[in-house]
């Protein structure tokens, strides 16, 4: 089993067209697929999720869109935190979410507090995160380490580099999942997943079911993850 998935949830807006329905619908179903994830994630036992919210890139959206995602943050946060830490859920936030709107860092740090002591499911929110960014902030990091005499370059390694990153407590995830079809990483955990198994589904995020999850791991558990080394038949497919 994959001990770390990673999600980016595509499809809300072309979901809410296909039936004629604003975006914003679109991105209200959304939430109902992701609790249904992270429920069966925590029945699984699988011990980290992190999910793709909002980018950096997500600012350039109708500033209408960018509104209504903030308050649905907010209305998903209210109404789900309780069940979430009566469910022995941890939530984590990756990203610069000190940018957000008042009413967003709130209930977020709001959730942080509550479920910080938590051991069940790590359940890891990418909010206001771009991979670029995250990279360029590590680097800066360690620059700075290397100018106030602090750091010997030669002692920059990737586990010291993997350190200065949000996800410096978390392992590197074994599967992404992209739903709607899409064949892009979206700037989304660029240095984590360099060795990640990555699993593509047609299926529009609003629709996403247990299902597909379970098919998704089926699929996962079905590779030979060579990390670079030979597959387990001894051949040499580099």
């Amino acid at each position: 089993m994959p001990r770390h998935i990673a999600v980016i949830m595509d499809g809300n807006g072309r979901w809410a067209q296909k039936r004629l329905m604003p975006r914003t619908m679109g991105h209200r179903a959304g939430m109902s697929a992701l609790k249904r994830v992270v429920k069966t994630m925590g029945e699984l036992n699988i011990p980290y999720l992190t999910v793709f919210a909002f980018s950096t890139e997500n600012w350039r959206r109708p500033s209408e869109e960018v509104d209504y995602l903030m308050n649905l943050l907010v209305e998903y946060l209210l109404k789900e935190l309780q069940e979430l830490h009566d469910n022995n859920v941890k939530v984590n936030i990756l990203g610069d979410y000190y940018s957000l709107p008042q009413r967003c860092r709130l209930q977020l740090q709001d959730a942080l507090r509550k479920t910080r002591h938590n051991s069940g499911l790590n359940f890891n929110i990418a909010l206001n995160y771009g991979a670029r960014n995250e990279i360029l902030t590590a680097a800066r990091k360690a620059a700075a380490l290397v100018a106030s005499g602090q750091l010997s370059v030669d002692a920059i390694d990737e586990d010291l580099f993997s350190s200065f990153l949000f996800t410096s407590q978390l392992p590197d995830p074994d599967l992404l999942i992209r739903t709607a079809g899409e064949m892009r990483l979206s700037n989304f955990l660029l240095w984590q997943i360099a060795y990640t198994e990555i699993w593509v589904t047609e299926r529009l995020w609003p629709d996403f079911t247990e299902s597909d999850l379970m098919e998704a791991i089926a699929a996962y558990k079905g590779r030979d993850r060579r990390f670079g080394g030979l597959s387990r038949q001894g051949e040499d497919h580099a």
